[in-house]
């Protein structure tokens, strides 16, 4: 089933409710752009490979592709994201749970970015949702088991795969490469670095911007009363609109994040940061082909860990994994707990 922009301007018209949710839809997906999608760029600009600027330019405009082309020939993690989550019952409070959700997903994604921690969107994302609906329904009848079964599958994926993969390709780069000099290995790098980084963030996009697409779905699918669609289509209008705002947000920046995920966690040369990239991008593509919401953070990150332990464990500044692998720990209760309340608090006042 595909939904016109004709008659989604309608709905928006007949269910105020909707108005909001479209509006902290977008807003949260503002915010993954400008929070979120920074670590595809970290090590590309801590290996000085590019300036900060055209850095962040090149990641939002590949954003924005990677969520159209990719949602164009694959649309699995959407449909995964949609039908996690039973929002069955009164339009009305279905569509005031779902602003909560997302209320609660600003609220956390914003305070993880004030305090420079790189957290998972995905996973607040997940966990807002999921605490909504869990209210909604009066307990865990709101969660459809064999969706929600995927996220933990891609929490160890982008977890040990992330990590292997990061360690395998430097690995094999260094192997191939060893006659190199080292002033050859720079120049050869920085250039592949680049394009590494693009894949990286078309790659973000292409995930994290189909997680956001089946939140919409939901939202417009619930205006109509309809819970469960069998056969979504996403529109191509839908596509686009959140392709612009994610590159939007991407475009506004994200230092903290870039250096907490770039700079302080492990030093890389060039070749080292084209392996982190390409480790990442290759995990992020496996898991939007196979319809598993993963967080992008989580594979950035353990594929830069797994670049660094492949020189030795001291490489890896312990103290700052640490506090992302607390921040990861804490974001699905935290941000589950934070959107049932809101909309336990929303459904008793509206």
């Amino acid at each position: 089933m595909e939904i016109m922009l004709s008659d989604f301007l309608s709905q928006l018209s007949a269910f105020p409710a909707l108005i909001i949710t479209t509006l902290l839809t977008l807003g949260v997906i503002l915010v993954n752009g400008w929070t979120d999608a920074p670590n595809a760029i970290a090590t590309c600009i801590s290996t000085r490979a590019m300036r900060t600027r055209p850095a962040i330019v090149m990641a939002a405009s590949f954003n924005l592709i990677g969520v159209i082309v990719m949602t164009m020939f694959n649309q699995k993690v959407a449909e995964t994201i949609y039908h996690m989550v039973d929002f069955r019952g009164n339009v009305d409070d279905a569509l005031i749970a779902l602003c909560a959700a997302l209320i609660a997903i600003v609220i956390w994604a914003t305070a993880a970015w004030y305090f420079g921690i790189p957290t998972s969107e995905s996973h607040a994302l997940i966990a807002g949702i999921s605490g909504a609906a869990i209210a909604l329904q009066g307990g865990f009848s709101g969660i459809n088991g064999a969706e929600w079964v995927k996220v933990l599958y891609g929490l160890v994926l982008s977890t040990v795969l992330g990590f292997l993969l990061g360690f395998a390709v430097v690995k094999l780069v260094e192997f191939f490469c060893r006659g190199f000099s080292r002033r050859k290995a720079n120049r050869v790098f920085g250039k592949a670095q680049v394009l590494a980084a693009a894949g990286m963030a078309f790659m973000h996009g292409a995930q994290d911007g189909q997680k956001f697409i089946g939140v919409f779905l939901l939202g417009m699918f619930l205006a109509q009363g309809q819970y469960q669609v069998a056969d979504v289509i996403v529109p191509l209008w839908l596509m686009v609109l959140c392709a612009v705002i994610m590159g939007l947000g991407t475009s506004m920046g994200g230092y903290r994040i870039i250096k907490s995920v770039g700079m302080d966690m492990v030093k890389l040369e060039k070749y080292q940061g084209f392996s982190a990239d390409l480790a990442g991008g290759l995990c992020l593509f496996l898991s939007t082909v196979g319809g598993i919401p993963v967080s992008t953070t989580h594979t950035k990150t353990t594929a830069i860990m797994g670049v660094g332990a492949s020189r030795s464990i001291k490489y890896v500044n312990l103290g700052i994994v640490r506090e992302m692998v607390l921040t990861w720990v804490l974001t699905f209760p935290g941000c589950g707990l934070l959107g049932y309340f809101i909309a336990k608090l929303f459904i008793g006042i509206f």
